[in-house]
């Protein structure tokens, strides 16, 4: 069961991107809350296409219809499905790569899965367009968080190598963070914001495309939440995150920069802050043994570049079985990565939500409202 995840919040996604309609099933909210669906919307729209000189021509509303789990604006506590129609579709863009499969992508792997039956039509179950859903998952549970003062936040940390400056992964800035949602580009240097969206246009100019890096944070997470070996949070978080397609590895706290560092530098001292144990430092990323320490859960994703580009490229081709030109056509971003930021703090959501309500600290039930 590849398109689902979860212990105690279940989540599966469905269809295709050029399908009727995308969707996802939600089983395990907690009953009584009070849902405001426009911030809902204005989630979504931070990931929705068409809307940026650096995403995809495409357009597409996203919004969700509700089929089921709300009554009378209230979560019912029942499964939760919601469906988004796909309303700008040209399949005819990817007539024929059934024969002659794009580089980068799972049209070669997904028809040896499905032994020639999958859609191919901009990357059918496998497409970007299946975050769209993982968003809307995401804005229901951020809002749930938010009534037990979890909140997470993320930027666009790199794009093309061009570096945004990082969070303060220790005592971040409360204000910052709430400013980054409104802006067209997630970066906290807007000086830098300019120069990535500068080489996002050379790529587009250029037929081709770029990635970067996606920096997210979870505030709020209380300390002791977790288990060791196979479901440490690392596992667990990491597993949803790289289930973002073009996500190619994720890292926490110091990450990779950690094999640099001596134990002196890297060892996130205890202190005693407000009659509490707190940390000093925060290179650990807010999780020790798989376990939270109560200190920001900081993490990052790196994002391959998109691969369907305007450039000719070799490919081959499955009725001749011989070498062949290919050349992409259809509607493509020429970086994913600013409309991947809220994917990023969708999944992140999902998965504090799933670890909280699994805890015995989170009292499903109330009549709580998640309008601000």
């Amino acid at each position: 069961m590849g398109s689902c995840w979860g212990q105690n919040l279940k989540l599966s996604l469905f269809g295709e991107s050029h399908g009727p309609g995308i969707g996802v099933v939600i089983d395990g909210l907690p009953p009584g809350m009070e849902l405001d669906f426009e911030a809902v919307r204005r989630y979504a729209l931070r990931r929705a296409p068409g809307r940026t000189p650096w995403s995809t021509p495409r357009k597409e509303a996203d919004e969700a219809e509700i089929l089921s789990g709300v009554y009378a604006g209230r979560l019912t506590g029942t499964p939760l499905a919601a469906l988004i129609r796909n309303t700008d579709t040209r399949s005819g863009d990817y007539r024929d790569l059934q024969v002659r499969p794009r580089p980068g992508h799972a049209d070669l792997t997904g028809r040896e899965r499905y032994r020639g039956f999958a859609d191919p039509r901009g990357g059918g179950h496998f497409s970007g367009r299946l975050t769209a859903p993982l968003t809307f998952a995401g804005a229901i549970c951020s809002q749930i968080l938010q009534t037990r003062g979890i909140r997470i936040a993320g930027h666009i940390l790199e794009i093309a190598g061009i570096r945004d400056l990082p969070f303060n992964p220790a005592q971040p800035d409360p204000d910052q963070l709430a400013a980054l949602a409104d802006k067209p580009l997630a970066v906290l240097d807007d000086a830098a914001g300019q120069a990535m969206a500068a080489a996002v246009e050379a790529a587009r100019l250029a037929a081709d495309s770029v990635g970067g890096i996606v920096e997210a944070m979870i505030l709020g997470l209380p300390a002791g939440l977790g288990d060791p070996i196979f479901e440490g949070l690392e596992s667990r978080l990491g597993s949803l995150i790289l289930s973002i397609p073009a996500v190619r590895g994720v890292e926490f706290g110091a990450g990779f920069a950690a094999a640099g560092m001596r134990g002196s530098e890297h060892n996130d001292v205890p202190v005693i802050r407000n009659q509490a144990v707190s940390y000093r430092t925060n290179y650990s990323g807010g999780v020790l043994g798989g376990i939270s320490t109560g200190m920001p859960l900081v993490f990052r994703a790196a994002f391959k570049p998109t691969p369907s580009i305007g450039q000719e490229q070799q490919t081959v081709n499955l009725e001749t079985m011989q070498e062949d030109r290919l050349t992409v056509h259809g509607r493509h971003d020429p970086c994913i990565v600013p409309r991947a930021v809220p994917v990023v703090e969708a999944a992140a959501a999902v998965f504090a939500l799933d670890l909280m309500l699994g805890s015995g600290l989170f009292t499903a039930g109330g009549r709580e409202s998640c309008h601000e």
